[in-house]
């Protein structure tokens, strides 16, 4: 039995920059991945349905935007196309998706005639009997 983890034929021979910049890639791409599920333009992986949560996108697209000013004049001219093509895609992507949310997104947020509604409905004392149960909750009276 083989204890050693599998290498590739290319990578076996490939120098410590060349390892990196593989690195660099690679750590790109799955932010940019990661940026575009939460934008609904790729499948979840665990559920294969999409998804559109916007502050995560955002959470990924600011790691990127970090990655871009913190490595400014430390990138080859490769890695620096790969990290400004992948901004660039989900810049874009993230302004489409929040002026055409789907229908996920509208179906999670409350109808506009459930969130008016008047204050005497909202303000509305609860019935004796949670009130009750409340009381007998509470772990600290103070009695005079």
């Amino acid at each position: 039995m083989n204890d050693a983890p599998p290498t590739d034929a290319g990578l076996a021979h490939a120098s410590r920059e060349e390892l990196l910049a593989a690195l660099f890639a690679s750590m790109v791409m799955q932010q940019t991945n990661m940026a575009l599920i939460f934008l609904g333009k790729a499948p979840h992986p665990e559920s294969g349905q999409l998804v559109q949560d916007l502050d995560a996108a955002q959470m990924f697209i600011d790691q990127l935007e970090m990655l871009e000013v913190k490595t400014k004049g430390n990138l080859s001219a490769q890695e620096d196309k790969l990290l400004k093509q992948g901004l660039m895609t989900v810049r874009m992507a993230f302004v489409h998706a929040s002026e055409h949310p789907t229908a996920q997104a509208q179906a999670a947020a409350p109808p506009p005639s459930a969130a008016a509604q008047p204050e005497g409905a909202a303000s509305a004392s609860p019935p004796p009997a949670d009130a009750a149960a409340e009381e007998s909750r509470k772990k600290f009276t103070k009695k005079y």
